[in-house]
């Protein structure tokens, strides 16, 4: 008898339930359920096992999705599950938070068919959590003990990634963050209501288990009593790798933009995150970073955008604005985030930037924005923007977050390593398509090297990383043998 993959497509495509928004608003909690067996069983079916698999190759992590989705729709669950951790360190995360519709699915045959795509990301989610319920995910159990040391400078994405590869392979691996938690962005950037932190914890307790050590609270290159100089990591470990993310706010520069009332995306995200973990914030009690009652405005059209709208709506703001300089089909986020907000009462006004922000040094009353008008598209398919004509509009304002981007630190400063190169955009240069940096026995990975990325990006290049370190280290044993 043929598998249901191998038959004309009937099935319609249908995502997991949803809370409804006027319940989802009251609290940071995820939105999405997973699938039932059934629904799970029904929607992997729908995946045609193309001959060209698109989905895969629009994957960075090149994820082997039709053999998962095809024994995941023939009810072989536990290998399906298999398939998927075979090249992801974290799918059930990847599957919460990876923008679908611009990678996987978006590649997906029916998609381009008009027959809408496959649920991939929901079924990767409900395999790795049904994974974790059954007691399916392993712990990390080297077979070899390397007798050899690689310190990870940044516990996010990329470091994760890299630490249980690393840690599976046999290395001793010690993760060091400035954080008092690991996880990164993971665990303090991304809101809940996207992925809530005991997903995130389970990965950290799972690597913690398997021997990878943690030193939290631990600044590289800072002046703290805790604090180490990237020297002295170097020097206790055989290899070093270099997965910091890079988390300097790009700031406005029009006039007011200084006033109290304009705040950085990732001090408003971290500071609900935080309060959502039970810490003391004194900046979100005070009122400084909390939206509660306040009319919003967010600036900035990518993924933090989204998160900080839907953040200060369940904060309670009086109204939320995201005020964007092009239109909603050349918006970088996620274009299922977008439609979340929308629902969730968040206004857009697309095609307009900020001019100004109104009101007093102590005091923010609005903000002056200025429509504009898509003038051409580069080679890239980008479009660029022009003003409109007396296009100038205000907007009241109580609160201002800033969404637009981040860059690296200076690494070469922060690290007292002058011989660690740069490339023009100020990131961590590596030699070709390696994760090798100038300084002998240090590789970098993930939005250091590319600048701000994907999680998924940093996951691949976490990876790969381990797998370039676990060869120069084997490589070098074998030549003082």
């Amino acid at each position: 008898m043929a598998s249901l993959n191998q038959t004309f497509v009937v099935t319609p495509r249908t995502g997991p339930a949803r809370t409804p928004v006027t319940e989802r608003v009251r609290d940071f909690a995820e939105i999405y359920a997973d699938f039932s067996p059934v629904a799970g069983k029904a929607q992997s079916s729908r995946c045609a096992q193309c001959g060209v698999p698109f989905c895969q190759t629009g994957c960075p992590l090149q994820n082997n999705i039709p053999d998962w989705l095809r024994l995941a729709a023939e009810g072989r669950a536990a290998e399906a599950w298999r398939q998927s951790e075979a090249t992801s360190t974290m799918p059930e995360i990847c599957g919460r938070i990876c923008p679908q519709d611009r990678l996987c699915e978006g590649a997906c045959t029916l998609e381009q068919s008009g027959w809408e795509t496959v649920t991939i990301g929901s079924v990767e989610r409900w395999l790795g959590d049904m994974a974790f319920e059954n007691g399916w995910v392993e712990p990390v159990r080297p077979r070899v003990e390397r007798g050899q040391s690689v310190g990870v400078v940044g516990a996010g994405p990329a470091g994760m990634a890299a630490a249980d590869r690393l840690r599976s392979a046999g290395y001793a691996v010690t993760v060091y963050d400035r954080h008092d938690r690991a996880g990164g962005l993971l665990m303090y950037g991304i809101p809940g209501f996207k992925l809530e932190k005991p997903v995130v914890q389970r990965r950290l307790d799972r690597l913690a288990e398997g021997g990878v050590a943690f030193r939290l609270g631990v600044d590289i290159g800072g002046s703290g009593a805790s604090d180490l100089t990237f020297a002295e990591v170097r020097a206790a470990h055989d290899a070093v790798l270099v997965a910091t993310g890079v988390y300097q706010a790009r700031r406005l520069t029009a006039p007011g933009c200084g006033s109290t009332g304009v705040i950085a995306a990732l001090d408003y995200l971290v500071a609900s995150n935080r309060k959502g973990l039970g810490d003391a914030v004194p900046a979100f009690d005070s009122g400084a970073l909390d939206a509660a009652g306040k009319r919003v405005v967010v600036i900035g059209g990518g993924d933090t955008a989204m998160d900080c709208v839907r953040t200060a709506v369940r904060q309670g703001a009086a109204s939320v604005t995201c005020l964007y300089r092009r239109d909603r089909e050349n918006m970088p986020g996620s274009a299922r985030e977008v439609s979340n907000a929308e629902e969730e009462g968040v206004v857009f006004e697309w095609l307009a930037a900020p001019r100004a922000v109104l009101g007093g040094a102590d005091r923010v009353t609005g903000v002056r924005g200025q429509r504009m008008a898509l003038a051409a598209q580069s080679a890239d398919g980008r479009w660029s923007v022009a003003p409109v004509p007396g296009g100038e509009f205000d907007l009241a304002a109580d609160l201002v977050i800033e969404a637009l981007g981040f860059e690296p630190e200076d690494m070469p400063g922060l690290f007292a390593e002058p011989d660690l190169a740069l490339t023009d955009w100020r990131t961590i240069r590596t030699a070709g398509h390696t994760k090798a940096t100038t300084l002998e026995g240090v590789f970098a990975a993930g939005d250091i090297v590319r600048g701000a990325s994907l999680v998924v990006w940093a996951v691949r290049d976490g990876q790969d990383a381990a797998a370039e370190i676990d060869a120069w280290l084997s490589s070098r044993q074998r030549a003082a043998a």
